[in-house]
């Protein structure tokens, strides 16, 4: 397979509407059992609260202007994000009980499929390096929190066989036949609707407006 269509697939992996489905399914699992409600909803919650940063961030670029041209950064990555606060726990969850556990160690193969999909959104295109590790870096915070709940995790009840090879396959499969993910345009309309705008504001226009006091900058030093 061709390094660019590896990245391709890697990046619709770390789809909202891929993810999402998935971790409900983990949630209502979890919320089934007692003991691992807490975990739960902190997941939830977490999860919220970094998907609400995320959007405020691209609104106030793109309905705004509110970037930093000196990092290229126009607004946290989604994808990442979501990757990173979902594909830890998740893949956990699929495999607790197949295997030896090791707490924190548990974590690493969702960590590292996530980190793979944020560098992926930098390969296609999508985003600047920022965007994507400080997307990553945000989902990251909210898989933490809920590791600091030790004893919770240790209460965690193993995902029944065929709900693990269901949600497995759906994260296999789903990726390479879903239908084009709409959200940017959602988030577009969205900030123009809150900034009033009739254009969204883009990253070539923040640059090109960058580079002349960048230049005067230079020249007065």
């Amino acid at each position: 397979m061709p390094a660019s269509q590896a990245w391709h697939l890697l990046t619709r992996l770390g789809e909202a509407q891929i993810l999402l489905p998935a971790m409900g399914i983990a949630l209502l699992w979890l919320v089934a059992h007692a003991p691992s409600r807490p975990l739960a909803w902190r997941w939830a919650s977490g999860t919220l609260l970094a998907a609400a940063l995320t959007a405020l961030t691209k609104v106030a670029f793109i309905g705004f202007g509110v970037g930093m041209a000196g990092i290229d950064f126009t607004g946290l990555s989604g994808h990442a994000m979501f990757s990173a606060a979902i594909l830890p726990w998740l893949l956990n969850l699929l495999l607790r009980g197949r295997r030896q556990s090791v707490p924190g160690i548990d974590l690493l193969p969702g960590a590292v499929l996530a980190l793979l999909i944020a560098i992926s959104r930098v390969h296609v295109g999508a985003h600047s390096w920022s965007e994507a590790l400080l997307g990553y870096a945000l989902g990251g915070a909210v898989t933490l929190w809920l590791w600091s709940v030790p004893e919770t995790m240790q209460r965690i009840q193993s995902f029944p066989l065929t709900a693990s090879w269901l949600l497995g396959t759906w994260l296999l499969l789903v990726p390479l036949h879903a239908p084009p993910s709409h959200s940017h345009s959602l988030v577009i309309a969205l900030s123009l609707r809150v900034s009033g705008h009739d254009r969204p504001y883009t990253r070539e226009r923040m640059l090109r407006e960058h580079r002349p006091r960048h230049h005067a900058d230079v020249a007065q030093a």
